[in-house]
């Protein structure tokens, strides 16, 4: 079937399905053989080699998806990072990263790299002049995220696509906060998209994966480490990845409407100093956001005011709830610091902007009336109990 003409939600929801030819059920069925035959056929099967019909059907979703020619899927996100840049990164090479970064992926770049004889960069911000300041002569691959994770600073993937096709590099972006929904990096000229399949692809908050797109000639290289390091899924959680990519236009479409609901009422709360979402237009990045996604997130990020602790008021709420992960159907929220960037310094985390009263919302599906209200409850919950001691 040519996907070229299909919309999102007929992508989601019918291609990379594996066909029930015995039974002719309405969905995929699954194979969770580890052991195929190898006499007389085109291709020999091993889960290891991510080529189980269940993984290969879902590979061509993702790819549909993601405009590319080709994906694979990974045990997680970060197998998906580690296995992408170490495909195309070797000792005596030099990778540049944007500034901010999702914490798992810095911590990857600053305990690991070096081990594999690799140089690194992080950029000082997010402009041209940063990116090409920080590339070298032995610069291999440049690396960004956006909408940055937990700030929602937005990169200009055009011109990145741009720098690195002038130095002859590969580009590679963390697309997991917009998710193929808001965003297709490819249609800009980057060469590898990656995604933390746990987030918004899974969307249920019950799904650990991850997800590489790009040229045929690229997964074939992330392909050659990748079945080394074994990091795929297994047959069933990848049935359920499946099953859950077919909500996923209608999903992010009602977080979207909800995070920019949200965002709107923040921006107007005296009890919170700062928000970070690029769907407002005080964001500094609104214009390059507008002009390069299809919507604008279910993130929200925000800065309390200094007399409302951001532990006592996450413990109030009742409806949200305080949870490590994001981008299921609940609303979620945490403590960067506590979290995604715990292990980065005080230092580090300063220099990237993170402070203890920034909290991270992932938006969920709910009303937004009975978000709101629970927010307007445990703010006063919180000064009541101020006032109290």
């Amino acid at each position: 079937m040519n996907t070229k003409n299909l919309k999102l939600n007929t992508i989601c929801t019918h291609i990379g399905e594996v066909a029930d030819n015995v039974y002719k059920g309405a969905v995929s069925p699954i194979y969770t053989s580890t052991s195929y035959a190898y006499e007389n056929i085109d291709e020999k099967r091993y889960p290891r080699y991510f080529n189980t019909p269940n993984q290969q059907a879902l590979a061509k979703k993702l790819a549909a998806l993601e405009h590319a020619e080709a994906a694979l899927i990974f045990g997680s996100g970060m197998a998906a990072v580690s296995t992408s840049l170490l495909a195309f990164l070797g000792a005596g090479d030099h990778v540049v990263l944007q500034k901010v970064l999702y914490g798992g992926t810095y911590n990857f770049v600053v305990e690991e790299l070096e081990r594999f004889g690799i140089e690194y960069s992080f950029t000082e911000g997010l402009s041209k002049n940063d990116f090409e300041k920080a590339i070298k002569s032995n610069t291999k691959v440049i690396f960004v995220e956006t909408p940055s994770n937990p700030l929602l600073s937005i990169t200009d993937l055009k011109m990145v696509a741009s720098l690195a096709k002038k130095h002859q590099l590969v580009s590679m972006i963390d697309n997991t906060f917009a998710s193929p929904v808001n965003q297709n990096p490819i249609d800009f000229g980057i060469d590898v998209v990656i995604h933390s399949a746990t987030k918004y692809l899974g969307g249920h908050s019950d799904i650990l994966a991850g997800a590489v797109c790009a040229s045929e000639e690229n997964i074939e290289k992330i392909f050659s480490l990748g079945k080394n390091l074994g990091g795929n899924l297994s047959d069933y959680t990848v049935w359920l990845l499946e099953r859950s990519i077919k909500t996923l236009g209608i999903r992010v479409k009602a977080q979207n409407r909800n995070a920019k609901k949200l965002a709107k009422y923040f921006s107007k709360n005296e009890a919170i100093a700062k928000v970070y979402y690029p769907g407002l237009k005080t964001h500094p990045d609104y214009e390059l956001a507008r002009e390069q996604m299809n919507g604008f997130g279910g993130m929200v990020s925000f800065e309390l005011k200094g007399d409302i602790d951001p532990l006592q008021f996450t413990n109030a709420l009742e409806l949200i709830k305080p949870s490590m992960s994001l981008a299921g159907v609940e609303s979620t929220i945490v403590s960067p610091t506590k979290t995604s960037h715990a292990l980065l310094t005080a230092e580090e985390r300063a220099h990237q902007g993170i402070n203890d009263c920034l909290l991270r919302l992932s938006v969920g599906i709910e009303d937004k009336r009975d978000l709101i209200a629970d927010f307007e409850q445990a703010i006063s919950k919180v000064k009541a109990n101020s006032i109290l001691i």
